[in-house]
């Protein structure tokens, strides 16, 4: 495993983390999931991420209870806040109140006494910015988290919140957690350089598209009846992904990847590890032998010749915009 610093801050994580979206206390089982984390960490990913929504706290039990095998400082653990945790007026967004009730929760939740990175889960219309990085920044202050970042903010809300933080002097932001795949690829424009500008590192998440940069699903072929895209709790982020076009592209990348002897997954990841700006790239994982299949990726290199073949196929499918 290797490992890169997360933006301009001395914090190094692994090239692959481990999330927990859509799978940990939701539709694997516990020990499972305990499993793959116990795997994750013996294989040298470092960094572990959740947040408060998914299933209402249930993930942040399960990766808790995981990690509570190590030494606390020998992992980054990472969190979120600002989806609904409840049906009041003030259990949702970025308001210093919901920042700060929802990190004591998620500190409770998790077993732990601090967070490495406690990171906005989306933007926040209804609060002012400063008001969100000032809570932030007196959570650091009090040691409740060491740093903090966002996700799936755009260029423009990134770069109002670095001026913010510079103007009134409070603790920078040091990541962004946007969608990046082969097969969505918005950050690239704007976000990637802005960040790169600022000094933040991207921690990715779905590097494989659902699922779908696997091979497993097949044009023209019924979806397997074990897979992500047959289960109806989770498969509405999926579905758009799920045509031909986009399916035919994906058998021609896994050609690719099956000349260098690699895994189509494996392709995918180091793919987007090719990217400077990008810190980490943030695999799920149902089975600890997916942990195994993808930390190889961090191992792998690919020549100007093959990033030149697998971006006449990118583009493609160039404008494709999936539902997640």
């Amino acid at each position: 495993m290797k490992y890169r610093r997360l933006g301009n801050s001395g914090l190094k994580i692994s090239e692959i983390g481990l999330g927990s979206w859509l799978t940990y206390g939701e539709t694997v089982g516990n020990q499972n999931a305990i499993d793959c984390i116990h795997q994750a960490y013996e294989l040298g990913i470092n960094f572990f991420d959740t947040a408060n929504a998914y299933n209402g706290g249930e993930a942040e039990k399960v990766v808790g209870e995981a990690l509570k095998s190590y030494s606390r400082e020998s992992y980054v653990l990472a969190t979120k806040v600002f989806f609904p945790m409840g049906d009041g007026p003030n259990d949702r967004g970025l308001s210093r109140k919901h920042i700060i009730e929802q990190c004591d929760a998620s500190l409770k939740r998790l077993g732990v006494d601090y967070l490495d990175l406690y990171q906005c889960h989306r933007f926040d219309e209804e609060t002012p910015t400063e008001e969100t990085l000032r809570a932030l920044d007196d959570l650091v202050q009090q040691g409740k988290i060491l740093y903090y970042g966002v996700s799936e903010w755009t260029a423009a809300q990134i770069t109002d919140a670095v001026h913010i933080t510079k103007e009134k002097n409070l603790r920078p932001l040091i990541s962004n957690q946007p969608i990046y795949n082969m097969l969505v690829r918005y950050i690239e424009k704007e976000v990637l350089p802005v960040s790169e500008k600022a000094g933040i590192g991207q921690v990715v998440f779905s590097p494989l598209a659902q699922g779908i940069l696997t091979g497993k699903y097949k044009p023209g072929q019924e979806i397997p009846s074990n897979t992500r895209a047959a289960n109806e709790n989770i498969n509405r982020w999926i579905k758009s992904y799920l045509n031909d076009e986009v399916l035919e592209r994906v058998a021609r990348l896994e050609g690719i990847a099956n000349d260098l002897g690699l895994k189509l997954s494996q392709l995918a990841v180091a793919w987007i590890l090719r990217q400077p700006g990008v810190s980490s790239a943030i695999v799920g994982a149902s089975h600890p032998e997916q942990v195994t299949e993808n930390v190889k990726a961090s191992e792998v290199e690919l020549s100007n010749d093959v990033l030149t073949e697998i971006e006449s196929v990118l583009k493609e499918i160039d404008g494709f915009v999936p539902i997640w």
